[in-house]
């Protein structure tokens, strides 16, 4: 039996034209009212209000989420809380799982043993991949003005 795309989950397959064009009318809708907060009223087929407060940290939130979605970008959300596996980990770092196991095992990335396995916390990743992202535009920043002194 084939499922048709619509009744998949949003995570396991890429946006339909409807959905990204849904996303970006929201996103804008909402990103118009971000700055404090605001209520999102919505009504069902029997006419029913039904209210919901958006805090600026909230919108904020659903207005990135939105944004990936209206440009058809997969989204998966992750709790920070969770415990990823190597290859997770090192999915989402881009990289392969045995160079990540090197990061590891430098401590440039905390982990724990879970038996003989490596569980990294979501959170601990993320963390590393921010001041990953940063040492590498520190270094084109400097490169840069390298280059505006040869000038």
């Amino acid at each position: 039996m084939t499922i048709p795309a619509f009744a998949q989950d949003l995570g396991c397959r890429l946006p339909s034209d409807f959905e990204r064009a849904s996303a970006n009318q929201l996103r804008k809708i909402i990103a118009t009212y971000a700055n404090g907060d605001a209520t999102l009223r919505m009504v069902d087929n029997e006419k029913a209000v039904t209210e919901v407060t958006l805090t600026p940290a909230l919108s904020s939130l659903l207005t990135e989420l939105l944004r990936h979605i209206g440009r058809g970008d997969a989204v998966t959300l992750m709790p920070v809380q969770k415990m990823l596996t190597t290859q997770q980990a090192a999915d989402i770092l881009n990289v392969s799982r045995p160079y990540l196991v090197k990061l590891l095992e430098r401590r440039d990335i905390e982990f724990t043993l879970v038996g003989r396995h490596r569980r990294i916390k979501a959170e601990d990743l993320f963390a590393y991949k921010r001041r990953s992202e940063e040492k590498r535009q520190n270094a084109l920043s400097e490169l840069a003005e390298l280059d505006a002194e040869l000038i």
